[in-house]
């Protein structure tokens, strides 16, 4: 159909071709019953003239088509009988064969014509559709665009939002807590000589130091402050350091001293490493895990391992085409994309690798690295 609505445009747009090709037609049509003369005498030739006619109907349009047929009767009357004056009449058998031909020929260009004008009506009505979907796929481009950007800010006010809230816990709550505890003590020594009291009184300060470590563990796993102040290597290795002390898992950090990064990769890496070792410690019973972070020709990898069960091969196959991966592996996979980074996920039943791929680039101007007026001791 492409093909033929191509070739009938190119004959369309151009006059002197749609003449010049039906009258091309039309003379080897005739030199055809030139030849069949000497064998099945004139009678034929309305015949062999009809592909002709069909022709010039089907690709060369009206004017040419009832052209073709007149060049055609007049052809057949006096150009296939040698020695015949030009001007007689043609005898009666010859005025019905003219006449079936004439009747045949308007048949056929009547069907062309009806032909022409649906194949003009389709190639329109495929024309509008093919112009609807182009602006439906630039509609859903668009629409696609605009997702990735909501996506990117969304996940900065996430990041921008933990490092606040970790700062007012902080600075507000455990200020408060440590005045509080502070108060308990002078109260204790004061009623030393209330044994019960004191007890209460010693359970309750115990409580708070309880209550304020717990609060700045919280604090510093939303958003370490090692993070802003010292980079990625400090921060990484002071959560390492807590995980395994929590977890009881033997943590191997293999991390090259390199400069700092921007703010939203080393983000995104203490991210990445904090997930994976929570999906270890929650499903992989592994009693060890690796980490190795790298710098090579622009680019940092970072590469985690565990000795567990592995991920089943259904769940695996789930999250390489794409299916529906956990709320975490989507998180980190969303936070790369945006930086331009990949995640690739292995298992052979014998533990999981993940590894990290980000392209280095240059940070923007207006983020500078935050230094807050609290050094790294008294943060922790």
């Amino acid at each position: 159909m492409a093909g033929e609505k191509s070739l009938s445009a190119r004959i369309s747009r151009s006059n002197l071709l749609r003449y010049t090709l039906a009258l091309i037609v039309l003379l080897a049509a005739a030199s055809i019953c030139s030849a069949a003369n000497l064998f099945v005498g004139d009678r034929i030739a309305y015949v062999l003239l009809l592909p002709a006619v069909a022709f010039s109907a089907w690709f060369c349009g009206l004017v040419p088509s009832i052209l073709t047929i007149v060049l055609a009767v007049l052809g057949t009357t006096y150009g296939f009988h040698p020695a015949v004056h030009p001007f007689r009449l043609p005898a009666f058998p010859d005025f019905i064969g003219i006449l079936a031909f004439v009747v045949a020929s308007s048949i056929i260009v009547v069907m062309g014509e009806s032909r022409r004008s649906q194949n003009a009506a389709l190639w329109k009505a495929q024309d509008e559709l093919e112009l609807k979907v182009c602006e439906r796929t630039a509609d859903l481009d668009t629409v696609n665009r605009n997702l990735r950007e909501l996506s990117a800010r969304l996940m900065q006010l996430q990041d921008d939002e933990r490092r606040r809230i970790a700062r007012e816990l902080h600075d507000s709550v455990g200020q408060t807590l440590a005045a509080l505890s502070m108060n308990l003590t002078t109260v204790r020594t004061d009623i030393e000589q209330l044994a019960r009291t004191a007890v209460a009184l010693t359970d309750s300060e115990s409580l708070v130091r309880e209550m304020v470590t717990e609060v700045r563990t919280i604090s510093h796993l939303l958003h370490p402050p090692l993070l802003d102040e010292l980079g990625l290597a400090s921060a990484l290795r002071w959560y390492v350091d807590g995980f395994c002390k929590r977890s009881k898992i033997k943590v191997d950090l293999d991390t090259e001293e390199f400069g700092r990064l921007p703010s939203e990769m080393e983000t995104a890496i203490f991210r990445v490493v904090q997930e994976c070792l929570t999906n270890i410690h929650r499903h992989s019973q592994s009693p060890v895990a690796r980490i190795r972070v790298r710098q090579r020709d622009g680019q940092v990898f970072v590469d985690i391992e565990d000795k567990g069960k592995g991920i089943p091969p259904n769940k695996l196959q789930e999250m390489s085409s794409a299916g529906a991966p956990g709320v975490g592996v989507r998180g980190m996979q969303e936070r790369l994309r945006q930086l331009g980074g990949m995640l690739d996920i292995r298992s052979g039943g014998t533990g999981t690798h993940v590894a990290v791929r980000l392209p280095v680039g240059e940070p923007p101007a207006s983020e500078a690295v935050e230094t807050p007026d609290r050094s790294p001791q008294a943060a922790a």
